[in-house]
C-alpha cells in the first residue's frame, strides 16, 4: 500500500495530467513526479500530446540531481515499445529509478509490459493505488481507452428534456428549458470532448457556437472541433475568436461520420443534435452514455427528445441503465447507458 506522501503525489501526477492545455485525441494524458528518499520533488512531467516526450522521459529531462535510488509515480503504465520515442521502462531502468508507482495498466496491447520490464530489472513497482485514484486516470483518458477497443470515439448524447419529454415548444422555442447550472455544466462537458456534433436541422435553425465557455462568457482552455453531420447545405456556424474548427460531414450514416472522425484522432464525440441525429445514433447502437437534463416543467406539445427509433412494440424497446442522478439547481441530471445484456 502507498503511504500518505505517495498517495499525495500520484494525485499531483493526475493533476498535471489533467493540464486543459494538453489536446484530446488519439493519446493518452498522462502524468509523472519523481521523488527522491526523502520524498522531496525531484522534478514533473507530463505529455503533451502526438510527437512529444512522454510524461516519464518528461520529467526525466526536467530533473537537475540525479534520479539514482528515487521513486517514479505516473498515471500509467510506463511504455514498453518502440514508437516515436524509445521504452519509457527503459529509461527509468537506465536512470536508475528504484521503485515505481502506477495508478493504471496500459490497456494498448502494443503498449504495455512496461511493469514486467521494470520488475526484471529490479525494480519495486507497486500497483495497489487508491481506487479512486485508478478510476478517475481511467475518466481522464476514457475516450482513449474506448477507442482502442472499439476503434471508434466514445459518443456521449446530450439532451434536455420537459417532464412530457419534449425539447422544444410547439413553436420550436427552447431557451431556456433547463436552468443555468444545468446550461453552465454543458459547457463544462463540451471542454472534455474533443468533438461536438450536430445536425445540419439544428445548424439551420439554432445557428449555435458551440464552443465551450465560462459562466462569464469567456472561451475556456479547450474548445472541441465543431462538426455539423447531413446532407444539406448550412450557413456557416458563428466563429468566435478562440472558437474550435468547424467540420461539415456530408452523410447521414452515423458509422460513417464515426469512422471519419475516428481517422482524424478524434476519440471523445458530444451529441448536441435534435431528436433526429439523436434518434440515428440510438438506432445504430452507436450511442454509449446519455445524459438528459431534465426540467421540472411541462409543454404538453411540441417535438421529442429523440425521433423514430423503428420500435412498433413494447418488447423491441431500448432499455437503459441508471448511472447516477443528480441535481443541478431545479433540474436533474440524469446518467445513462444503454443495457448490454
Amino acid at each position: 500500500m502507498l503511504a500518505h506522501a505517495e498517495t499525495a503525489t500520484l494525485r499531483r501526477a493526475l493533476e498535471i495530467a489533467a493540464d486543459p492545455a494538453v489536446p484530446l485525441g488519439p493519446n493518452p494524458r498522462v502524468g509523472c513526479v519523481l521523488l527522491d528518499a526523502h520524498g522531496a520533488v525531484i522534478a514533473e512531467g507530463h505529455h503533451r500530446g502526438a510527437g512529444t516526450p512522454h510524461a516519464e522521459i518528461d520529467a526525466l529531462s526536467r530533473a537537475s540531481v540525479s534520479v539514482a535510488g528515487a521513486t517514479a509515480l505516473v498515471t500509467l503504465e510506463p511504455c514498453a515499445h518502440h514508437g516515436r520515442t524509445g521504452p519509457c521502462a527503459d529509461a527509468l531502468l537506465e536512470a536508475g529509478v528504484a521503485r515505481v508507482v502506477v495508478a493504471r495498466r496500459d490497456p494498448n496491447p502494443l503498449a504495455t509490459g512496461g511493469v514486467e520490464t521494470l520488475r526484471a530489472g529490479g525494480v519495486d513497482v507497486e500497483l495497489d493505488v487508491p481506487e479512486d485514484l485508478a478510476a478517475a486516470v481511467g475518466l481522464l483518458n476514457r475516450g482513449w481507452e474506448h477507442g482502442l477497443q472499439h476503434d471508434r470515439p466514445l459518443v456521449t448524447a446530450k439532451t434536455a428534456l420537459t417532464l412530457d419529454g419534449r425539447v422544444a415548444a410547439a413553436d420550436g422555442s427552447s431557451r431556456w428549458i433547463t436552468g443555468e447550472e444545468a446550461r453552465s455544466e454543458v459547457h463544462d462537458l463540451r471542454a472534455t470532448c474533443d468533438v461536438v456534433l450536430i445536425g445540419t436541422g439544428t445548424a439551420r435553425i439554432d445557428h449555435p457556437s458551440l464552443t465551450a465557455r465560462s459562466p462569464d462568457g469567456t472561451l475556456l482552455p479547450h474548445q472541441p472541433l465543431r462538426v455539423v453531420m447531413g446532407t444539406g447545405d448550412i450557413p456557416p456556424l458563428p466563429a468566435p475568436a478562440g472558437a474550435g474548427d468547424t467540420l461539415h460531414l456530408r452523410t447521414h450514416d452515423p458509422s460513417a461520420a464515426l469512422a471519419e472522425l475516428f481517422a482524424h484522432g478524434r476519440r471523445h464525440v458530444l451529441l448536441e443534435g435534435g431528436p433526429t441525429v439523436t434518434g440515428a445514433f440510438l438506432r445504430a447502437g452507436l450511442v454509449d452514455e446519455l445524459i438528459v437534463h431534465l426540467a421540472p416543467t411541462l409543454l404538453g406539445a411540441g417535438p421529442p427528445g429523440v425521433g423514430d427509433l423503428g420500435i412498433t412494440t413494447i418488447t423491441e424497446r431500448l432499455d437503459l441503465d441508471l448511472v447516477e442522478v443528480a441535481p443541478r439547481g431545479r433540474d436533474l441530471r440524469l446518467t445513462l447507458r444503454p443495457r448490454t445484456a
